[in-house]
């Protein structure tokens, strides 16, 4: 990467870990996606009970293989085999269980995380239920403001998490979402396949050090 915009990115990930850790919830760097297995296995113990929300990015960095490495009671959405009674079974134990990991799809530099989901299990979990909530993300997502990661999940990572999933979806045919230049966070289409139903946003934690966020300086995920 050229120095100047490194430099700019390290600048711009400063102030998101600031206001982060001024909305309460921890916030670690590192440079490379080879060092996020180890920054996630620091946050755990061994025996700890871990579930996982969708995400590209845990597959990406290597966390997925360290889950199944078998020091940990892993609740694992992805074993063979499982029916859909099962998978659903797993997300509601996984409100229990001590550490539940996933992305954001987006974190403000203000210090917010602005997540949009379909089954809603991982905004869920994100808001209550597991003691520790480990989110790793790529430099890729860092905006500005909320509404600016607004039209990231609608221009990036709506289309492409409804391509991958095989979504018969506005987004997926057309590479952008529906509601762009229609008022509001939730202007979309009406397909029965749509992943775009629930919206959080994290701020201001009650509970401080709950959520940590270990930043990325890669592109990862969507």
């Amino acid at each position: 990467m050229d120095m100047a915009k490194k430099q700019v990115q390290e600048l711009q990930i400063q102030k998101t870990m600031e206001n982060l850790r001024k909305n309460r919830m921890e916030a670690f760097y590192l440079e490379t996606a080879a060092e996020v297995p180890a920054q996630v296995a620091s946050l755990l113990n061994e025996g700890d009970v871990v579930a996982v929300g969708g995400s590209m990015t845990l597959a990406q960095t290597g966390v997925m293989d360290l889950l199944r490495s078998g020091k940990y009671r892993f609740l694992d959405r992805y074993a063979p085999g499982l029916s859909e009674e099962q998978v659903r079974q797993v997300f509601i134990d996984s409100f229990s269980a001590d550490a539940y990991l996933c992305s954001a799809n987006a974190v403000t530099m203000n210090g917010e995380l602005y997540n949009v989901d379909g089954n809603s299990n991982r905004v869920a979990a994100i808001c209550y239920g597991p003691r520790s909530v480990i989110m790793v993300v790529g430099c890729n997502k860092i905006v500005p403001d909320l509404d600016a990661a607004v039209q990231y999940v609608k221009r990036v990572s709506a289309p492409a998490n409804a391509v991958r999933l095989h979504c018969g979806t506005y987004c997926a045919s057309a590479g952008v979402c529906q509601g762009l230049g229609k008022e509001g966070m939730t202007a979309g289409c009406g397909a029965d396949a749509r992943i775009c139903c629930s919206y959080v946003v994290s701020a201001h934690q009650r509970q401080a050090g709950r959520i940590k966020v270990i930043l990325v300086g890669e592109p990862l995920g969507y």
